[in-house]
């Protein structure tokens, strides 16, 4: 005859089990969805014309995006302007580097105005996706978001165009031209996901 003591070993046995049980369904379940949402993120970046950037900038945002294009594409513009801010910050300190010609110079601070523009663009755009919510406009929002990040890619584009020249040191060229066009090819990537939205609710 089993005395108190077994039983309550049994009971306690019993509820570390379905605990563990429990435990491991959650974390199925998680997986699941992760694999879900990034799958999501993944077919999504593939309509843009840089898929694998694209998908590296933005997979690590998945818990977050779940599978909401409008999530995904404020994702986008926020990592868009992240890298346009510190590719600005960058470029700022390299116009002070001595030992680079007038024209290099000349382009640098150039570049600096139209990344600053861009910032603003980008900037406003975001703000502009938090409007969407509290309002009935949203054809009207999203053709005033879609010209924004479509000047922050034009100013990016003539900034890079800028470091094209044979006269620029490579050096300097590379290292700048390399970066403007990452941030180029997220915006063009963000513009791509900002146009899919605004279909899929139009």
């Amino acid at each position: 005859m089993e005395g108190p003591s077994t039983s309550r070993n049994s009971l306690a046995a019993a509820l570390v089990f379905l605990l563990a049980l429990f435990s491991y369904s959650t974390t199925l379940v998680v997986r699941a969805e992760t694999r879900f949402n990034t799958e999501f993120i993944r077919t999504s970046c593939s309509k843009t014309t840089y898929p694998r950037l694209c998908f590296s900038s933005l997979s690590r945002h998945a818990s977050l995006i779940q599978t909401s294009p409008k999530l995904l594409a404020g994702a986008a513009l926020n990592g868009t302007l992240d890298a346009t801010r510190s590719t600005s910050g960058m470029m700022l300190k390299l116009s002070r580097t001595l030992g680079m010609t007038a024209r290099q110079i000349g382009a640098m601070k150039d570049c600096v105005e139209e990344l600053a523009d861009s910032v603003e663009e980008l900037r406003r755009s975001i703000a502009e996706m938090s409007r969407l919510r509290r309002t009935s406009d949203f054809g009207l929002v999203m053709n005033d978001i879609e010209t924004w990040v479509s000047a922050a890619l034009t100013d990016e584009t003539t900034c890079s165009d800028g470091f094209a020249g044979k006269a620029m040191n490579s050096k300097v060229k590379n290292a700048v031209r390399g970066q403007i066009l990452t941030v180029a090819h997220l915006t063009s990537n963000a513009l791509a996901l900002i146009n899919r939205f605004a279909a899929l609710n139009g």
